[in-house]
C-alpha cells in the first residue's frame, strides 16, 4: 500500500509541474523517488512533449445571396428558404441524387387499391435533434398546419388532396364560425391517422408526442392521389415541433433555439442577414454530415465572387458576368462547376393590373421579349431560351413548342389589337427587380429591347432582394410586371401544373384563373393510368401557353464555383444553393487541400 502510494504522488508531481510549464524545449520536474526505503524530492530536465495543434474544423462556407423572408416548413416557399429547412428537417420520404422518391422518416408507404388512401410506416427509434422522440403525431401536426387556414403557407393548397382539406384550408376566417371551422379541422383530422402498434389512435397531446409506438401515419384522400408519397418529401411536411412554434410565437423561425429538426444538420446559430451555421446533427438516422455548413448572405455577386477569390468561400453561385473571366482563367476554369437546372424563369403580368388584364397586350409583351439575344447577351449562355413552363429533362417537357416566339411584328399587331390600340394608349408600366448593380443592368437591358420591339417606355422599379421576395408572394402587393422563376420540388407534372397554375395556387399571385383549365388538372391529378395522365397534362399546359398568362423567357442552369478540397458531391437539377445540397450529409472537405 506504502509504495502504491509513493508511486501515485510520483505521478500527480509529474503532472502538476508539466502542466504549470509554459511550453518550452526543456523543463526541470521534481520526482519523488524511494531511496533505501527513504522517500527523497530530486529535480530532472526534461523534454517538454511538442503542443499538439488543434484540427481545423470542416466548415463549407457557401454564399446564397438573399436573407429569406421566412425560415418555415408550413409558410416557405423560396428556393433560399427551402435550402435553410431541408439541412435542418426531413420528411416522411426524400429524395436521393437521382431524384427518386426514397425512405425518409418513413421506412415504407403503401397505397390502397384505388391510391385513395396513403400509409406511412416509420422507423422505430427517431429523434430530434435534441434526443427527443420523433413519431407518427408529430407529422400530423404539421400536414395539419400546412393545411390550417390560419397558417396561410405559401404551399396550403399541395395537401388538399387529403379528405376535407380544401374545405378548411379555404375558409374564410373573418366569415366562418368557430363551430363550423371546428367541423371543419375534425374531418380533416379524421383523414390524418396517427396510430399505434395496435392499429388504435394514438394518444393526444405531450402523451401522444411521448409515445413510442404511434409509428404508423394514415392519409386518406378525396380521390385518388398516387403521386402524394412524393409530396410528404418536401417541406411542408417537416416535423416542426408544435411546442417551439408556440412559444417562438410568429417569429419562432428567427431563432436556432426553436429549430429542433429531423435532418442531417442543426440550426447552431442565425444572425439574420449576416450568417447561418449549421452543424452535424449525431442523432440522424441515417448518414452523419461531414461538414459544418456557413451560409453568407451577399446579394452582389460581383462582391461574393471577389471574396471566392479571396478564399473566404468554398461556394458561390457563378454569374453570368463573370463566365468569360473565369473560363479563361486557367485555376478558376477547374472550380467552375456547370449542369442543368430545375427551373423556369417568367415575365409575370398581373392580371389585375393594366394593362395586363388585357390578353392582347399580354401576347404583346411575350412576343416582344427576345429570349435568344437574352441567354447569349445578358446570360451569357447560362440558361436556355424557353416557350414552355415545364423545363427540357422532366416529365410533361413539350418539344418544338413555338408559340409567342420573338416577333417584333406579331408583337406590334397584337397591341394594335388590344382595347388600348396603340402604345400610346398604354397605361404606366413599372419593372420591378430585386436590386443589386448587376440586376439593374439586366433590367436596364429587358427596357431597352421591349422599347425597340414594342415602342413602350417602361419605368424600373428596385427594391432590396428581401422585400421583393416579400412583395411578389401577395397580390395585393405583387408588382404589375416583373421577373420570378419556379423550381421543380419534385419531378411530375403535378407539381409543374395543378400546384401553380390552379385557381387559387401560386398564380394567384397574378391573378390568373382559368376554369376549363382546372377541370382538366383535376382529372390528370386523380388519373391512375400514366399514359392518360400524361396525355392530360399536356392538353393543360397547351391550354396555359395559350392564354400567355406570362411570358416564358428561359431555364436555368446550375453555375458555381466549388473550391477543389470541397468532396463527396452529387448533384441534382433541384439543387438549392450549392451543389449537391439535395444529398448534403456526402459533402466532405480534404483537409490536406487547404491553403496553408
Amino acid at each position: 500500500m506504502k509504495k502504491f502510494l509513493l508511486l501515485t504522488v510520483l505521478v500527480v508531481a509529474v503532472l502538476v509541474v508539466a502542466c504549470a510549464a509554459p511550453t518550452p524545449e526543456k523543463v526541470t520536474v521534481k520526482e519523488t523517488v524511494v531511496v533505501a526505503g527513504t522517500p527523497q524530492v530530486v529535480e530532472k530536465v526534461v523534454t517538454a512533449p511538442a503542443p499538439t495543434a488543434a484540427p481545423k474544423p470542416k466548415v463549407l462556407r457557401v454564399n446564397g445571396g438573399a436573407f429569406p423572408d421566412i425560415i418555415d416548413p408550413q409558410k416557405s416557399s423560396f428556393v433560399g428558404e427551402i435550402a435553410h429547412l431541408h439541412l435542418m428537417y426531413e420528411g416522411l420520404t426524400r429524395f436521393n441524387e437521382k431524384l427518386e422518391t426514397v425512405p425518409g422518416a418513413a421506412e415504407k408507404w403503401e397505397y390502397n387499391k384505388d391510391a385513395t388512401q396513403l400509409t406511412f410506416t416509420l422507423r422505430k427509434s427517431l429523434k430530434y435533434s435534441d434526443g427527443s422522440l420523433l413519431n407518427a403525431m408529430r407529422f400530423k401536426f404539421s400536414i395539419m398546419r400546412n393545411i390550417n387556414p390560419k397558417t396561410a403557407g405559401e404551399y396550403a393548397t399541395i395537401t388538399n388532396e387529403i379528405k376535407g382539406a380544401e374545405a378548411w384550408q379555404s375558409a374564410d376566417l373573418a366569415k366562418t364560425s368557430k363551430d363550423d371551422l371546428a367541423k371543419l379541422e375534425k374531418a380533416v383530422d379524421a383523414s390524418i391517422e396517427a396510430l399505434d402498434a395496435t392499429g388504435k389512435a394514438c394518444k393526444t397531446g405531450k402523451d401522444g408526442y411521448a409515445q413510442e409506438d404511434c409509428l404508423t401515419l394514415r392519409l386518406t384522400f378525396g380521390a385518388p392521389a398516387p403521386y402524394f408519397h412524393t409530396v410528404m418529401g418536401i417541406w411542408v411536411a417537416y416535423p416542426a415541433k408544435e411546442e417551439n412554434i408556440t412559444a417562438g410565437k410568429d417569429i419562432w423561425w428567427t431563432s436556432a433555439k426553436y429549430h429542433v429538426g429531423n435532418g442531417a444538420f442543426v440550426l447552431k446559430n442565425l444572425e439574420p442577414y449576416v450568417r447561418a451555421r449549421f452543424e452535424p446533427n449525431p442523432n440522424y438516422w441515417g448518414e452523419k454530415a461531414k461538414v459544418a455548413v456557413e451560409y453568407s448572405y451577399i446579394t452582389d455577386s460581383a462582391v461574393s465572387y471577389q471574396a471566392y477569390k479571396n478564399n473566404e468561400f468554398d461556394i458561390v453561385g457563378l454569374a453570368a458576368e463573370d463566365l468569360e473571366a473565369t473560363m479563361k482563367d486557367a485555376t478558376l476554369s477547374k472550380q467552375a462547376t456547370i449542369y442543368p437546372g430545375a427551373c423556369t424563369f417568367a415575365v409575370m403580368f398581373h392580371q389585375e393590373k393594366e394593362p395586363f388584364t388585357d390578353k392582347k397586350v399580354r401576347e404583346a409583351f411575350a412576343y416582344g421579349l427576345d429570349r435568344e439575344s437574352w441567354v447569349k447577351d445578358v446570360l451569357r449562355g447560362l440558361g436556355s431560351p424557353t416557350l414552355t413552363w415545364i423545363p427540357k429533362g422532366y416529365p410533361g417537357y413539350k418539344e418544338g413548342e413555338k408559340r409567342y416566339s420573338f416577333d417584333a411584328a406579331a408583337a406590334k399587331k397584337a397591341l394594335s389589337e388590344s382595347k388600348y390600340g396603340s402604345v400610346d394608349k398604354l397605361p404606366p408600366i413599372t419593372l420591378t427587380f430585386s436590386d443589386t448593380a448587376r440586376n439593374r443592368t439586366r433590367n436596364e437591358w429587358l427596357q431597352k429591347k421591349w422599347k425597340e420591339s414594342l415602342g413602350v417606355d417602361m419605368k424600373l422599379n428596385p427594391v432590396d432582394a428581401t422585400t421583393y421576395t416579400a412583395m411578389t408572394k401577395d397580390s395585393k402587393t405583387a408588382p404589375q410586371t416583373y421577373i420570378l422563376g419556379w423550381c421543380a420540388d419534385y419531378p411530375d407534372p403535378q407539381n409543374w401544373l395543378s400546384v401553380y397554375w390552379k385557381t387559387g395556387a401560386f398564380s394567384e399571385r397574378i391573378k390568373y384563373s382559368n376554369k376549363e383549365l382546372d377541370k382538366i388538372l383535376v382529372q390528370a391529378d386523380t388519373t391512375i393510368d400514366s399514359k392518360t395522365r400524361m396525355e392530360l397534362y399536356a392538353k393543360a399546359q397547351d391550354m396555359l401557353v395559350a392564354d400567355a398568362a406570362v411570358a416564358f423567357a428561359w431555364n436555368n442552369v446550375n453555375s458555381y464555383m466549388v473550391k477543389p478540397w470541397v468532396k463527396g458531391i452529387k448533384t441534382t437539377p433541384q439543387d438549392h444553393w450549392f451543389p449537391g445540397d439535395t444529398t448534403a450529409n456526402t459533402v466532405d472537405i480534404d483537409l490536406a487541400l487547404l491553403p496553408k
